[in-house]
């Protein structure tokens, strides 16, 4: 009996157990929110954009001007520096244009051209409507048409033809700047033929002339002799940047002395090798940089303008440079950024020194008009 009453309270158990079983319903709605919300984290992470935070400058290569006017901004705002010649302004913009970290745009001592100058307002307002801070200054001949769209797009101008870009930079961030920067934009000024005018005066007048002259000597040397080596030419940035002197960098007047026997040897080779026409001398430079040469052609043709230019292959045209004595009487500059573009190249520049892009098959055709039009 007793066997068979637990028997049947087992069977009660079991069938009470079964009825009701104890499991937990998921809680659903729970779930797809929590679903819900971390879609949300990672669609938020996906489309946030960058912070803008990166500085950048980007300057002439070629001359001393471009590349002190980078060491100032340097200096004064820190970021990096894209050189580029003429011909590789364009390109330059269209990537810096890309950079979604991009906050601030300095262009130095880059003028326009007519043929350049639409598509460098086009880019200035691409940036603007990105936030981009940009500030051009330069001292080229400028239309000023572009100066009023410039504004009108609230990018900063700073332009005036009576100074070179490094001065320009000077002055606009002087309170920026360190002691030393005085000293850089003087021998901009200097290299650029522009040490007389009235803010460049000043600065020279800081200096030992003769201390002054060298160092900017040295160093437009290094710059001409380097200009296949973009590394070297950012480390002069950097090394100008950090209130260096041009004798305190390693071996630049040992560079200077290699150059200076080169352009004595281009004396001789310009006297065999150029050519006259009535209004100018020119002449096709090889194995030498144009604007290294150009003076020479001047000087020894006997002219008032002198004409060197070298070939570029990797673009398919000539890089230009032309130079005016004291006694030419027109604007060289105006005169070359009109012919330059109207043979579908492109070019500018001051009164008695500018340079020019031209296609190769179109040079004999710059230089024969460019003769036609000095008088």
């Amino acid at each position: 009996m007793a066997v068979s009453k637990t028997k049947k309270t087992t069977k009660k158990t079991t069938k009470k157990t079964t009825k009701k079983p104890a499991v937990k319903k998921p809680a659903k709605k729970t779930v797809k929110k929590t679903t819900k919300t971390a879609a949300k984290k990672t669609t938020a992470k996906k489309t946030a954009k960058p912070k803008r935070t990166k500085v950048i400058c980007i300057s002439h290569k070629e001359d001393c001007d471009g590349i002190s006017s980078a060491a100032l901004i340097r200096q004064a705002f820190g970021g990096d520096a894209i050189l580029v010649d003429y011909p590789g302004q364009m390109e330059a913009l269209q990537q810096v244009v890309l950079d979604e970290k991009l906050k601030s745009l300095y262009i130095c001592d880059l003028g326009l051209s007519k043929k350049t100058q639409d598509e460098f307002l086009e880019i200035m307002a691409t940036l603007r409507k990105n936030k981009v801070s940009v500030t051009y200054i330069d001292h080229h001949d400028l239309d000023p048409n572009v100066v009023k769209e410039l504004k009108k797009l609230k990018v900063k101008v700073v332009h005036d033809i009576n100074e070179c870009a490094s001065v320009l930079v000077y002055s606009t961030f002087k309170s920026k700047l360190n002691d030393h920067a005085s000293f850089i934009a003087a021998c901009a000024a200097i290299t650029d033929y522009m040490e007389t005018r009235p803010i460049g005066a000043k600065l020279l007048q800081i200096y030992d002339r003769q201390f002054a002259l060298i160092s900017a000597t040295v160093l437009t040397y290094n710059i001409v002799g380097h200009q296949k080596e973009p590394d070297y030419l950012l480390y002069l940035v950097e090394e100008l940047a950090d209130s260096k002197f041009p004798h305190e960098i390693p071996n630049t007047f040992e560079f200077a002395q290699i150059q200076v026997g080169k352009l004595a040897e281009m004396i001789a080779k310009v006297k065999k090798g150029m050519k006259t026409m009535k209004n100018l001398g020119y002449m096709e430079i090889v194995d030498a940089g144009a604007s290294g040469a150009v003076n020479f052609v001047m000087g020894l043709s006997g002219k008032d303008v002198g004409v060197a230019y070298k070939e570029r292959v990797d673009h398919g045209i000539y890089a230009v440079s032309v130079r005016g004595s004291k006694d030419c009487k027109v604007h060289l500059g105006k005169i070359v950024n009109v012919l330059a573009t109207d043979l579908g190249g492109s070019g500018g520049g001051h009164d008695k020194a500018c340079g020019a892009v031209i296609p190769k098959p179109k040079i004999k055709k710059f230089i024969t008009e460019l003769n036609k039009k000095i008088k």
